[in-house]
């Protein structure tokens, strides 16, 4: 560079007062390349002013929406989507020694005191796929050719709260963002007059919300959760004394102390979050009765999802719910059905959640295809893990995070097809070992997301959902779609 080129001088008394001076320039000349990176890293850049706004993918997506149904428990895969007649033929019996030999996981386990227990269900094929379902899931069973299960998922996480955090936010650590988060960090949300990522459960949440919020990235990420009981949604109906244009006239100027406020304290992301809050909940006034009237929605269809009384009713009332949210945009639905934790008479415990869940997931599935959504849809159904293939105390069935199935459907999937397996007995992955990571990549790319790109840096710590420093965990959804 010339000395022509350069005319601006600084004047410094000493060493210390230059780099004190430049300093700032440095940092700034560091904090461009990084947020260069980052958006070369990420393929979409936010719009600060509305961090839901769509963002680029990283690449061509299969879906654009996520049903997440989460079978709180632990549903045993022996008795609902993983048949296993060697098991069956050795019921009664103690598990053999040979099974636990060279195994560290398996410490805890003695042979001599683990009797083996058969399902008392009864798996037949169905569809043109062949696929085998249990009799739990008559109705579901009916839409086997739309339908992947993955039987080889895994963890090591026996208990029920670090487990749940994982398969909701990839760590066993409180605090993490939700998968749900993660999802909207990265795409977005394509409706300004509903929420973005909505939760519902036909009962009660363990963790509470600890596992499906926005952790340390922005809070406008975390998730609405939407009552089931009651009022869906409080507060839609404006008061009679300030509406149409008296109404937008308060909030616009709440709108303009709101963000003269939050100038001054840009880095809270709980008062950004609110002010966002804030404006929603006067769009959703409009849009927000009109979705949660299922009186509008046909007695045919409501019938279809169990609506007509019977346990399902309440179930099938979240799932007509979700399809109509993701119908309008919705990029995020988390339902929760409880309770799968079956440690004693296993085969009660899931007869009861099977009533409730049968007809609502075969609805579901069966209502999104004749609409044309389920392509765009991704429907993931999971417990937190399976349950052992032995006995624990009345013909009850302990955890099992070592092989379980998850279900898939939708999203660009082929259906009728199995991904890995567990081992004659059920109890460990043996082939095509997919761990929670890999479900959530996978996830993530059929939605058009690398895991390994979609990232932030906290304290220094660069974070993604997938875990970092774990380059051996992979997508398969290049499986699931392939014909």
């Amino acid at each position: 560079m010339s000395s022509s080129s350069c005319n601006l001088r600084v004047p410094v008394k000493s060493r210390r007062e230059f780099l004190q001076k430049s300093s700032f320039g440095f940092g700034a000349l560091a904090l461009s390349q990084l947020l260069d990176q980052s958006v070369q890293a990420n393929t979409h850049s936010p719009d600060l002013a509305n961090p839901l706004a769509p963002k680029l993918r990283h690449f061509a997506a299969k879906a654009k929406q996520v049903i997440f149904i989460f079978l709180q428990g632990g549903p045993s895969q022996v008795d609902t989507f993983d048949p296993k007649p060697i098991l069956n033929r050795l019921d009664g019996q103690f598990l053999p020694e040979s099974f636990l030999q060279g195994e560290t996981t398996l410490a805890q386990i003695k042979a001599n005191e683990s009797k083996l227990m058969g399902s008392r269900r009864v798996f037949r094929r169905y569809g043109q796929s062949g696929l085998e379902i249990s009799d739990l899931f008559q109705n579901l069973a009916r839409q086997a050719d739309d339908l992947a299960v993955v039987r080889s998922c895994y963890h090591d996480t026996v208990i029920h709260g670090p487990a749940i955090s994982l398969i909701h936010a990839g760590s066993i650590r409180l605090g993490s963002p939700s998968m749900g988060a993660w999802v909207l960090y990265g795409l977005g949300c394509e409706t300004d007059n509903l929420p973005a990522y909505v939760v519902m459960a036909d009962g009660f949440l363990r963790n509470s919300k600890g596992v499906i919020g926005s952790g340390f990235l922005p809070a406008v990420y975390q998730a609405t959760v939407v009552s089931t009981e009651g009022v869906p949604l409080e507060n839609l109906s404006p008061p009679l004394e300030v509406e149409g244009e008296s109404q937008r006239a308060i909030l616009n100027q709440l709108k303009v102390w709101n963000h003269r406020h939050f100038a001054e304290r840009a880095d809270d992301t709980s008062l950004s979050a609110r002010i966002s809050n804030y404006e929603l909940a006067f769009r959703m006034q409009m849009a927000g009765p009109e979705l949660i009237d299922l009186s509008k929605e046909p007695e045919p269809i409501r019938k279809m999802y169990g609506m007509d009384g019977g346990p399902a009713a309440k179930f099938g009332q979240i799932c007509l719910l979700a399809r109509r949210m993701v119908e309008r945009g919705v990029r995020f639905v988390h339902l929760y059905n409880s309770d799968w934790d079956a440690h004693s008479d296993c085969d009660s415990n899931h007869r009861d959640n099977a009533r409730k869940t049968d007809v609502p997931l075969a609805a579901l599935i069966a209502d999104l295809k004749q609409r044309g959504l389920l392509e765009s849809t991704l429907i993931v159904c999971a417990g937190e893990f399976g349950r052992t293939p032995m006995m624990q105390g009345k013909e009850g069935r302990d955890h099992n995070p070592y092989g379980f199935s998850v279900l898939m459907a939708g999203g660009g999937i082929k259906g009728g097809k199995v991904i890995g397996a567990t081992d004659d007995i059920g109890f460990r992955a043996v082939e095509d070992k997919v761990h929670i990571h890999d479900l959530h990549a996978t996830m993530l790319d059929l939605l058009g997301l690398d895991h390994r790109k979609l990232h932030v840096t906290v304290s220094g710590l660069e974070k993604r959902l997938t875990g970092v420093g774990e380059e051996g965990h992979s997508s398969i959804a290049k499986r699931l779609i392939a014909g």
